[in-house]
């Protein structure tokens, strides 16, 4: 790799795009939350609960990856809402803003922590979601961006926030702070596919 200043616009942009994710990865008190969530999750697993995950469009990839990883590496039991039948449906009878609400209803158990996750902290349906999550005394971790304010954000007992408004910044820091935490509890960052 190359040293110094770069010389080429591009290499500049990069450089400066690059240096957006560092911040946004390494923000203050970010640690200790961390340490903080995977304390909450390996909780909540030991109490018999799971940890249910949600997220719109990129998030709710995240979310995915997520529960996948959370359940098959690190034993803690995860799942997510990402079945189009589930979706398609619940948004029918409830309409989009309460199909997540809903779907916590169904599937939520009193002993289970709730992770949802929104760039702007502004989708109706995360806001809902989190309201209900607080009013049922479920755990809530919040992954947020944009504004510091978002309502979101207010909702939880955990809340990570990405001091950004770029999508691909916020998405992949909350991505990989998942990730820390679900190797955080494995113990390794290296691990078998198939463990």
């Amino acid at each position: 790799m190359k040293t110094g200043k770069p010389d080429r616009p591009e290499e500049q942009w990069l450089t400066q795009y690059l240096e957006r994710y560092q911040a946004s990865l390494f923000q203050p008190g970010v640690i200790s939350l961390l340490v903080e969530l995977k304390d909450l999750l390996c909780s909540i697993s030991k109490k018999g609960g799971k940890v249910i995950l949600a997220g719109n469009g990129g998030s709710s990839a995240i979310a995915s990856h997520c529960a996948v990883d959370l359940t098959k590496q690190a034993r803690i039991r995860a799942v997510n809402f990402n079945e189009a039948d589930l979706i398609t449906c619940f948004a029918n009878d409830y309409g989009y803003e309460h199909w997540v609400e809903k779907a916590l209803e169904f599937y939520a158990d009193s002993e289970d922590a709730v992770i949802l996750i929104s760039s702007s902290g502004r989708s109706p349906n995360m806001v809902n979601a989190a309201s209900y999550s607080v009013n049922a005394g479920l755990k809530l971790v919040t992954f947020t961006g944009f504004a510091e304010d978002n309502p979101l954000k207010r909702h939880g007992h955990l809340n990570f926030w990405v001091d950004s408004r770029a999508y691909n910044i916020v998405e992949m820091t909350h991505h990989i702070w998942l990730l820390a935490v679900c190797d955080q509890i494995i113990g390794s960052a290296e691990y078998s596919s198939n463990r």
